[in-house]
């Protein structure tokens, strides 16, 4: 499984995953963790400042988003050009969900920056063994906020599966109602090649790249306008996933053809076990245990056992049924403590270390200050 250029469809799901995940071999470890650097970049571009006037959305243009997060040098998996971003509201209140500026110049008082669209380069084509289209989705700003304060009505969806549809399958309120559908709209551009859709997020985002999926499959969105009609895969990389559907959801996605799912779940992350009732989990799990880490301050707490970076360190070095903790992966562990305080201090890596310059404050030449905290995003082509 190391080559995946050559195995990426077995890595992506075409068998289910079995006999892969317990533990999983190198390959898959590098995989999952190239899906989790993606959904993981949403965070870290972000922006969370409040005062800001760009609060909720993107610090950076697309041209330069996987650069500025850390994802071209030596990363040759990450090879991919961003071609759309995703912005979103939500009929209901989802706490935790979006930060909206409470500047009067405020870029928007009900929209968020959700996610992105990207397409494997020529580079990353090579390394991947096919064209691979990647949709990713962002998830909560506080996920403690959304085990709280949220309410898990099921309702149904007629945007993606119709009126009519015998089943009735049903979904969390809160995932319908902050889902737009996203065609990647970018098959027929690449329609004499092999081709992938891969769908990721974490926590909130898994959720909602689950609903994405379906969406695509269902609806026959990952169809190429080839004679005769040939279906792409589409495989959805959920990591620390709270419940989308119910049982008619799970009994549907489970019928439908090229459609894949890996959810990746800590232990002991709460996010992956609400809603508590009433829903059904999709495809294969692969479950970790990262506090066995001899890396990481012990027991943690609920927001480092949710963290992506520490899936991400979990995927690099679990062992499974076998027990244990041992990095496989040479993953760079400072990044565990990005957002966080987890690593110990014999490590010598400063917590919550990730951050913009002085928060985003730029000196002016008339010696004062400004915050400037967002690049020229009309400057993408």
């Amino acid at each position: 499984m190391d080559d995946i250029a050559k195995n990426w469809k077995i890595l992506s799901g075409i068998t289910h995953w079995l006999g892969l995940l317990d533990p999983p071999p190198p390959g898959l470890r590098r995989y999952l963790i190239h899906y989790g650097e993606m959904a993981e970049a949403t965070y870290d571009a972000y922006n969370k400042v409040s005062v800001s006037k760009n609060a909720g959305n993107c610090r950076y243009a697309r041209k330069n988003l996987l650069s500025r997060v850390g994802l071209i040098e030596g990363r040759p998996l990450s090879q991919y050009d961003v071609t759309k971003y995703i912005y979103a509201t939500s009929a209901v209140v989802l706490p935790g969900a979006f930060v909206n500026s409470v500047s009067k110049q405020a870029w928007s008082k009900k929209s968020n920056w959700i996610g992105f669209v990207a397409v494997a380069t020529d580079e990353g084509k090579k390394a991947l063994g096919r064209r691979d289209i990647m949709v990713v989705w962002r998830g909560t700003v506080n996920a403690s906020d959304m085990i709280h304060d949220m309410e898990f009505p099921l309702v149904s969806g007629p945007k993606i599966f119709g009126v009519l549809n015998k089943d009735d399958p049903k979904m969390h309120q809160g995932w319908y109602s902050i889902y737009t559908t996203d065609d990647p709209n970018t098959l027929n551009q690449y329609r004499l090649e092999e081709i992938s859709l891969s769908i990721t997020g974490h926590s909130m985002g898994a959720a909602v790249a689950t609903i994405n999926a379906l969406d695509i499959v269902i609806n026959g969105l990952n169809k190429q306008s080839i004679a005769p009609p040939k279906a792409c895969p589409v495989t959805v990389f959920g990591f620390a996933s709270p419940g989308v559907g119910d049982s008619n959801f799970n009994k549907v996605f489970t019928q439908q053809k090229d459609l894949y799912c890996l959810r990746i779940q800590n232990v002991l992350d709460v996010v992956p076990k609400y809603p508590p009732i009433g829903y059904k989990n999709v495809g294969s799990q692969m479950t970790i245990d990262f506090m066995k880490s001899e890396y990481l301050k012990s027991p943690g707490n609920p927001g480092s056992w949710h963290s992506m970076e520490g899936y991400m360190h979990g995927i690099a070095g679990t062992q499974g049924s076998l027990g244990g903790f041992k990095l496989v992966i040479n993953r760079d562990i400072s990044l565990v403590n990005k957002f966080a305080d987890v690593l110990k201090a014999k490590h010598g890596v400063p917590s919550s270390w990730w951050t913009e310059k002085n928060t985003g404050m730029v000196q002016k030449k008339d010696g004062t200050w400004e915050l400037q905290d967002q690049e020229d995003l009309e400057s993408d082509p």
